[in-house]
């Protein structure tokens, strides 16, 4: 695996905090990005905030539009649940999808499960490369 790529609707919370995760733990040796199908103006202040607890600032990152050149540089996609949003990303490529609850006008404590669990599914995904 060299390129993962997260998608979720907004790329504001979900998808960015598995970017960051993964690039935290490979130390190099991959590299994720993460994309949205209608990306928000910016990445949500909670998700920042709860990053930034388990030391990884996210503060510069900004949401992107997913392109079909992401996709097609992808060695692995992973969606983040935005199938049940009805905004799925171009079903014609090999994803994986994890149905992770947006993080969007939850509470910090849910963030924090959210993120929580963003973490553990990262490190599976390491563990079966």
């Amino acid at each position: 695996m060299k390129t993962v790529l997260f998608v979720c609707v907004g790329n504001s919370g979900r998808s960015q905090m598995a970017e960051a995760f993964l690039n935290d733990l490979v130390n190099g040796k991959a590299r994720a990005i993460s994309a949205g199908t209608k990306p928000a103006s910016a990445v949500d202040p909670r998700t920042i905030e709860v990053m930034r607890e388990v030391g990884i600032d996210i503060s510069a990152a900004r949401p992107k539009a997913l392109t079909m050149e992401m996709l097609e540089q992808a060695d692995r996609v992973v969606t983040m649940g935005c199938g049940t949003e009805g905004v799925c990303p171009a079903s014609f490529v090999e994803t994986e999808d994890w149905q992770i609850e947006d993080p969007k006008g939850k509470s910090l404590e849910e963030v924090r499960r959210i993120r929580d669990e963003i973490k553990t599914r990262v490190k599976r995904l390491l563990e079966k490369s």
